[in-house]
This record gives structure tokens, sequence and C-alpha cells, in this order.
């Protein structure tokens, strides 16, 4: 008897007693690790709903009275008031300088961010030097403080420089993340081949050199992914502009005052969430092919 005469179909294997034939089992909705079956569509399909229906809901808000919010059968389509609410929205608070404000405070976080935790990262991923373990132990811990305890002495910090007020008092202290440096550290770590840096030093490039043409270009999926975060965040903060930026608003401190009158009007106030969110739709569309080209990278490496 021959080996292959004395192999039995394995449990799990896909062949049946005696049948010939594949058992397909869980195949039928999971085709494999190439060809997601219709449960894997079907729970994107719900996460998407899900996660577009506020936004949708905005929107069909926004764009019509506030008795759309009274009905027995709230409407599922927007309706033709979206552009009169606007002009409320515009008429009610000073949008355009708290959108300008916005864009100068993201923008200059997200690029400080994604810079300075590229180099840092790249530091603790690839760089020997002495205490590197405790300094980054260090700086993992403080991502465990709460931001809310820092708020006073940072505000009383900005009062004796004079900041308040100024967009400064918001940049400067987010110029840089806990949170972007251990990503971005444990990113490179895996991504860089020690043997491949080491090649570009006995090629004569120096430190910097090496970080620009062997890291730098490695980085860039994590380096989209993180400004994406990033920008995200500074644009929805609200707490810390509204304590230092009384009379120089952000567009989210400016549109939370769309309710403080006595009277509420919904719809003026989501047309005006509506517009907030905007910018950050464009922005994950342009960085989209960056942020998938990540998402893949880190599939494949696992």
């Amino acid at each position: 008897m021959t080996v292959l005469q004395k192999a039995r179909p394995v449990p799990g294997t896909g062949t049946g007693s005696g049948s010939g034939r594949p058992l397909r089992g869980g195949r039928r909705f999971f085709r494999g690790a190439g060809r997601p079956g219709f449960l894997s569509y079907g729970i994107l399909l719900a996460f998407l709903i899900g996660s577009a229906y506020p936004l949708w809901w905005s929107l069909i808000i926004g764009s019509r009275s506030n008795e759309a919010l009274g009905l027995d059968w709230p409407p599922l389509w927007p309706g033709g008031n979206f552009w009169t609410n606007a002009a409320a929205v515009f008429d009610t608070v000073p949008f355009w300088k708290a959108l300008a404000n916005s864009i100068i405070i993201s923008g200059t976080i997200t690029v400080s961010v994604v810079i300075f935790s590229t180099l840092a990262g790249y530091a603790f991923a690839k760089l020997r030097f002495k205490g590197r373990g405790f300094l980054m132990v260090a700086v993992i811990a403080t991502m465990a403080i709460p931001t809310q305890l820092g708020i006073i002495p940072l505000f009383m910090v900005m009062q004796k420089l004079g900041w308040t007020g100024e967009l400064g008092a918001v940049i400067v202290p987010g110029l840089v993340t806990a949170f972007g440096v251990f990503f971005m550290r444990q990113y490179l770590v895996d991504v860089i081949p020690d043997e491949l840096i080491e090649s570009a030093r006995m090629d004569g490039a120096s430190m910097l050199g090496t970080f620009r043409h062997v890291a730098l270009p490695a980085a860039k999926p994590a380096m989209a992914i993180l400004g994406l975060f990033t920008f995200m965040t500074a644009w929805t903060d609200f707490m810390w502009p509204l304590l230092v930026l009384p009379n120089n608003p952000t567009l989210q401190v400016a549109l939370s005052q769309l309710q403080s009158a006595r009277y509420v009007d919904y719809s003026v106030v989501l047309a005006g969430a509506v517009l907030a969110t905007i910018p950050l739709l464009i922005l994950f569309v342009a960085a989209g092919k960056q942020l998938i080209s990540g998402i893949m990278q880190g599939a494949v490496k696992g």
C-alpha cells in the first residue's frame, strides 16, 4: 500500500467521506482571504450605513425647517432650505473667520505633529542611544494622563505669556503628541530593516540623509494616517479653544453659539454642522489613497 493510499482526508480540509466533493461550510460567506463573501460585504455595509447616517440625518434636517423634527414619519430625503439655513448661520456667527482659524490651527498642528512624530519615532525605532527605553516609557506614560488635568496649569501659563485670545495658545500645546510618537515608532520598527539603514550609512549617507532617503519614503502611508487623525482631532477640539479663544473662536466654538439663544433652531444648527464637516470629507478623499495603502500594507505584513 502506497503512501497516497494510506492518506486519509483531514477534517476541515474540504473533502467529504467518500463523496470527493469539497465541504464548503463557512466558505459560502467567507470565500478565502482574497474573495470576501456576502457576510463580509453585509457587515461592511452595516458599518457604512451606521457611520454615514448621522451626517445624512443632519443634512436632512439642515435642509428643512424645525417642523421636520416633530413629524410622525421623519423625512428620508433632503429638502430645499439648506442654503437658507446656511445663510442664517453666516449671519448669526462669524463663520468665515472661525473657519480660517480652524484651518490655520488644524493645518499647523497636523504638519508639526507628523514631522516631529516621524523624527522621534524613527529615533526610538532605529537609533541606539542611552536611555532610549526609559524615554519611550515616559512618552507612553503621558498618554495615561487625562487632558482635563492639565487645562488649569496650561491656562495659567498662557495667561503669563499673554497668549489668551491668540491662535498660538491652541497651536503650541499641540505641536507634538505622545500618541503620534508611539504610532510612528511602532510602524517604523518593523517596516524598515536594520540592514538597509546600515547599508546606507556604509555608503556614506549621514544620519539625516538616511532618514530622508530610507525612512521617509517608507513612512509615508503611516504619516498620511497620522495626519488625517491629527487633523480630525484638532478640527473637532472644543474645550481648550473655548477657554483660550473667547473672542477669536474656532469653527466648533462659533457653531456652539447657535444654541445659546432661548429658542434653538435645530435646522440652522445642523446646517452649520454639515458645513463644518465638509472640510473633513475633502481631506478624507484627498488622503484616501495613502490611507488605504497604509491599511493594506499593514494587512500584508500581518
